[in-house]
């Protein structure tokens, strides 16, 4: 396979790296306390006040800490098995490992454009280069002239679809209806805190929502590219709904306020993507040179 142990070599480095920063994430605590300060807009924001994210917010510190669980616990164990298995030629290693990466990549740019500036920023730099290049590597070298006829006929190409053209415009609605008004009334967002722009819902809006809506036209025609983008979609999806349903429990016991629409239906896309997942490894019916 092309690029092979190209990528297995960046991957190693992202495991490294990924794991160290990670570790950091959660046990660092070192002295300190929360504290308030006012920000540039007049706001009243407290700030974690300890470890690595000190001078976050509670709202993201507490965010990062569980989204560095998740990374260490399901992220890592994933990038491991799904690496193993592209080096057999399987398939399923093949697209899993496309959809890790692609977990991992918008994990660390958003951890390099949204945390406050610490140590870790050159790990943060360095992990969003090297994840994009093997991002790449491992996405061009996917079989899309014959990736249709590699999944089964029974594949719900009609639920996918419809799930990610909901999800992309439910994302946009989400997030539209929280920056929309203040562009409007010339006020500041509220989830703007401290800091000086909104890179989740930027990266969000720019590419996650295009993608899925892409993803599911295009798997409804059964067009090759639909089939590769649902399936990085449904294996970042795994890692990602995970990660903010934990993020969720860890704001709920932290005591920041959540709407309800937050708190119940990103948990329920959590399970229905887990459930895709399973369905489409389960209608991955041929291997590429008949390899596990």
């Amino acid at each position: 396979m092309k690029y092979k142990n190209y990528v297995s070599i960046l991957v190693i480095f992202i495991l490294v790296l990924s794991l160290f920063a990670s570790i950091i994430g959660i046990f660092s605590t070192g002295e300190g306390r929360m504290h308030t300060i006012i920000s540039l807009y007049g706001q009243k924001i407290i700030l974690y006040g300890k470890g690595i994210y000190k001078n976050d917010s509670v709202s993201v510190a507490t965010q990062g800490i569980a989204q560095d669980m998740v990374t260490v616990i399901l992220g890592i164990p994933l990038l491991i098995v799904s690496l193993i298995f592209y080096r057999k030629k399987s398939l399923r290693g093949h697209l899993f490992l496309c959809g890790t990466l692609a977990y991992f990549l918008y994990t660390y740019t958003s951890y390099t454009f949204l945390w406050m500036y610490n140590s870790l920023f050159l790990i943060y730099v360095s992990l969003m280069s090297i994840i994009f290049f093997a991002f790449v590597l491992t996405i061009i070298t996917v079989d899309m002239k014959n990736l249709p006829k590699y999944f089964s006929e029974k594949f719900p190409v009609k639920c996918f679809g419809i799930f990610y053209i909901f999800l992309g415009v439910l994302i946009s609605f989400l997030w539209l209806q929280r920056i929309l008004q203040p562009l409007i009334t010339n006020t500041i967002p509220i989830s703007l805190e401290q800091y000086t722009t909104l890179p989740i819902q930027a990266l969000d809006l720019a590419f996650v929502v295009p993608l899925s809506i892409i993803a599911g036209i295009f798997i409804i025609k059964q067009k090759s590219l639909g089939y590769l983008l649902s399936s990085i979609i449904t294996i970042k999806g795994v890692t990602m709904f995970t990660s903010i349903t934990a993020m969720i429990v860890s704001e709920i016991i932290s005591g920041i306020k959540l709407s309800i629409i937050e708190i119940l239906v990103f948990p329920l896309f959590n399970l229905a993507i887990i459930y895709l997942a399973f369905s489409l490894m389960k209608n991955i019916n041929i291997k590429i040179g008949g390899s596990i």
